[in-house]
C-alpha cells in the first residue's frame, strides 16, 4: 500500500460528531475523497468500537480506502482492517507485523527526530508527527504539543518516510505543513465535528493540493 499518496487522513471521533454515528461521518468524508481513515472513537466500549469498525469496514473496502485502527492491534485484526497506528507508549511496530502480517500498515506517531528515526528503523510504514498547531483531542505534554511546522521540517528531512501532520490542522492552515514537507495532513475534529464533513474533506484536499 501506498502510503506517500495520502493526502488527507480522517480520525474518527464519536464524542465530536455532533450526534451523527461515526459510519456517517466516514461516509461524507469517503465522498469528500479522503485517502484514509483511522477508528479511534476514544471513550466508548470495545464492543462499540469493534461493532463501528465492522461498519467502517465495509465503507472503506467500498470505498478502496485504507483503514487503519488507533493503538489496538486486536481490534484492528478482528475487523480485518489495513493496518494499526502506534503511539508511543504502545505495543512495538515488530508485534504489529507478527499479528497482522508483513503486508500490513504500521504507521507511529512521533514528535521528535529521535523517535522519528527510531520509527524508521522498526519498520514504520509512515508517521503521525505533532501536535503540529496543538491539540484538544487527548492530554500531550508541553513539548509534544503546538511543536510548529519547523519540527515537521526536521522530521520530514531526517527520515525517508511519508510525514503526516497531526494536531489542530484544518484547511486554513494545512499549507504551511505541506510546505514544510509533510506528504499529508490528518484531521480529527476539522472533518468530524464540521456542519458538512464531506464539504470540510474536500476543503482540506484542495488546501493540501495548492
Amino acid at each position: 500500500m501506498n502510503t506517500t499518496e495520502w493526502r488527507t487522513y480522517l480520525v474518527t471521533a464519536a464524542s465530536r460528531s455532533a450526534g451523527r454515528s461515526t459510519p456517517e461521518v466516514v461516509a461524507a468524508a469517503l465522498d469528500g475523497g479522503v485517502d484514509v481513515v483511522q477508528l479511534r472513537d476514544k471513550g466508548v466500549s470495545d464492543r462499540e468500537r469493534y461493532e463501528t469498525g465492522l461498519r467502517l469496514r465495509e465503507l472503506t473496502a467500498e470505498a478502496g480506502v485504507p483503514l487503519l485502527v488507533n493503538d489496538r492491534i486486536d481490534l484492528a485484526a478482528a475487523i480485518d482492517a489495513d493496518g494499526v497506528h502506534l503511539g508511543q507508549t504502545d505495543l512495538p511496530v515488530s508485534v504489529a507485523r507478527e499479528r497482522l502480517g508483513q503486508s500490513a500498515v504500521v504507521g507511529v506517531s512521533a514528535s521528535t527526530v529521535e523517535q522519528a528515526r527510531e520509527a524508521e528503523a522498526a519498520g514504520a510504514d509512515y508517521l503521525g508527527v505533532g501536535a503540529v498547531y496543538g491539540t484538544d483531542s487527548k492530554d500531550v505534554s508541553g513539548d509534544r504539543d503546538g511543536i510548529g511546522t519547523e519540527r515537521i521540517a526536521a522530521v520530514a528531512d531526517a527520515v525517508d518516510l511519508p510525514v503526516i501532520g497531526i494536531g489542530g490542522v484544518d484547511a486554513n492552515n494545512a499549507a504551511p505543513v505541506v510546505e514544510a514537507g509533510a506528504t499529508g495532513v490528518a484531521a480529527l475534529s476539522a472533518i468530524t465535528a464540521a456542519s458538512d464533513p464531506a464539504a470540510a474533506t474536500e476543503a482540506l484536499r484542495a488546501a493540501v493540493a495548492e
